[in-house]
């Protein structure tokens, strides 16, 4: 059997509702800070209200390089590169680089709404009468939008972004599974390493479910209709809680091989023990969601594949979206494979950012290991017998054993798990 490669993470690059920089973020992770607040979205009574986690005071010409780059860059492609720089940074990758052939990018995304504004005049040039001329849409476009307007809008144009700016010529790919994507774009990071594909590898990824577009194909995916305090919003695993709280953000790790880190002389923050995933077709009944069993088969298979037994598991960072149906299949699946672990869960301070969630999740994680501290779950108050989890809560937790296993899955089956490891 060929040896298998140690795999570290680095560095970590946040841009998120609670912070921007590894430092901020984890400051208000620890203290207890939500980002989620009243959003000027829109005004319908017959929507849930609207409230966020949102990015603010977020200037990407701080990041993006060069600037003119920023006339074919949505607001996603903006923090995908600049969590990806302040990834870069943190590594020491521009002191001590690896060669550009061996470093990649593997990236998290997903649909990315074009903004409204920029339809109107082709949208305006198809009023006749009064009403929408189809027959004219074709032609209106194409005179109203600059040749490369869609560059602006594909998923895979974060990653492509990223090796541009950062000139990363190894590996590029880009994931693109609903929640679980920036997840599984660590674990694909990871086997790239592991293959010797690369020596580094920048993996992350980035969600916005704040656009208007978003907002309104979610309506019917549970989202809370909470009215108070809306940091009070997110709710994952409470007794009280009534659904889900949207965000935006974006989150990059820099992986390595140990070698190839100490080689550079990188401060090592975690190590990758292990990942798997697995699939589990919706259930065919009222709500089509699945079950929780690719869930148990991805913690168990991730604890395989790092040769750990449950009881080392210091932490689970939940993917805990505040549903009720979601919570309750999520902590028996937790309960069912590892018992009595702890359990945090970031959304609480977030929201859900869908294909960026894994990737500030895991970055919580990297950090809970090397400060040897775990974050609390916000707005847990009452525990609910239907999510029989140990929740974290009141305060940060001592970390009592060195492995922490991030989760994430998505409603249309697919569950990944990746278990971190403190550094040595």
């Amino acid at each position: 059997m060929a040896f298998r490669q140690e795999i570290v993470v680095t560095g970590v690059g946040v841009v998120g509702p609670i912070g921007i920089g590894k430092a901020p973020f984890w400051s208000s992770l620890i203290e207890g800070v939500s980002g989620i607040r009243r959003l000027d979205l829109h005004r319908d009574p017959g929507l849930p209200p609207p409230i966020g986690g949102v990015v603010a005071d977020f200037d990407p010409k701080q990041y993006v390089r060069p600037r003119k780059s920023l006339k074919v860059m949505s607001r996603e492609i903006q923090l995908a590169f600049a969590a990806a720089d302040l990834a870069v940074v943190d590594a020491g990758l521009r002191e001590n680089p690896v060669a550009p052939e061996r470093l990649g990018v593997v990236f998290g995304a997903g649909i990315i709404p074009c903004e409204l504004e920029e339809l109107s005049y082709a949208y305006a040039d198809c009023i006749s009468d009064g009403k929408f001329d189809f027959g004219r849409w074709g032609n209106a476009a194409m005179n109203e939008l600059f040749p490369l307007w869609m560059l602006k809008y594909l998923p895979n144009m974060p990653a492509c972004h990223i090796g541009i700016g950062q000139d990363a010529r190894g590996p590029n790919n880009t994931i693109t599974l609903g929640d679980v994507s920036s997840l599984s774009a660590l674990a694909e990071a990871a086997r790239v390493l592991e293959r010797n594909q690369a020596e580094a590898m920048i993996a992350g990824g980035v969600g916005a479910r704040l656009h208007p577009a978003v907002w309104m194909r979610s309506h019917n995916e549970n989202l809370t209709c909470w009215s108070g305090d809306p940091a009070a919003a997110s709710r994952p695993f409470d007794a009280g809680r009534d659904g889900l709280v949207n965000g935006e953000g974006s989150a990059a790790m820099v992986l390595e091989t140990l070698a190839g880190a100490r080689r550079r002389g990188a401060a090592v923050l975690a190590r990758v023990l292990g990942q798997a995933g697995a699939f589990e077709p919706p259930e065919k009944n009222s709500s089509g969601w699945p079950g929780g069993n690719a869930v148990r088969r991805a913690i168990s298979s991730a604890l395989k594949d790092a040769a750990i037994s449950p009881a080392e598991v210091g932490f689970v960072a939940a993917h805990g979206l505040g549903t009720i149906d979601d919570d309750r299949l999520e902590a028996q699946a937790i309960r069912d494979v590892l018992g009595d672990v702890p359990v945090t869960a970031a959304k609480s301070f977030f929201g859900h950012l869908g294909p960026a969630a894994g990737a500030l999740e895991a970055a919580m994680s990297a950090l809970a290991l090397d400060e040897a501290m775990v974050p609390a779950t916000l707005n847990f108050e009452r525990p609910d017998p239907q999510c029989p989890v140990n929740v974290i809560h009141g305060g940060p937790m001592p970390l009592k054993h060195s492995a922490a296993l991030v989760l994430a899955f998505s409603p249309q089956g697919q569950a990944v798990a990746v278990v971190l490891g403190a550094a040595d």
